[in-house]
């Protein structure tokens, strides 16, 4: 992320922060105290998938993942990515690094948008939860288009950003 976002995001962050203890100072506290607590529950899980990623990148070489996921491993690399992504559940904090590390060790623009597309369109995981709330039909269509659009977007990524 460039710096200016990341500066960009703090003044909003704290400048909401800000606003809302001028006008409710229990309030401002109360969030702080949420922010602080998920961010603490969620460090455990995060460090973890930065260990495990840190070593997998550390067994598998870039010529390996460059091999399997690179340009020249066509359409079932990219398929494999987005299965695996609609079959995953990683949080962002995890994937967007996860899938850097694959475009920095050879993969290709289009598997890696698979995978990330996968992974946030589509999720196999909660799918019995949301056939119970949504019902089959709507669960297991809304599951299968966002499939096909993943695949979709991936490769009008992989076009325009080749």
């Amino acid at each position: 992320m460039s710096s200016t976002l990341t500066w960009s995001t703090y003044v909003i962050i704290f400048g909401a922060l800000g606003i809302l203890a001028l006008r409710d100072r229990a309030k401002a506290k109360q969030a702080l105290k949420i922010a602080v607590k998920s961010f603490f529950g969620m460090l455990p899980i995060l460090l973890a998938f930065i260990g495990l990623i840190g070593l997998l990148l550390g067994l598998v070489s870039p010529e390996t993942i460059a091999r399997y996921l690179g340009q020249g491993a066509g359409w079932s690399a990219t398929l494999t990515a987005l299965f695996l992504g609609a079959a995953l559940y990683i949080a962002s904090l995890v994937s967007i690094p996860l899938a850097a590390s694959f475009l920095r060790a050879g993969a290709s623009v289009t598997t890696v948008a698979a995978f990330l597309t996968g992974l946030m369109m589509v999720n196999t995981l909660t799918l019995p939860l949301e056939i119970k709330h949504l019902g089959k039909k709507m669960a297991l269509s809304r599951n299968l288009l966002n499939l096909l659009f993943a695949l979709v977007i991936a490769i009008v990524i992989g076009m325009v950003l080749k």
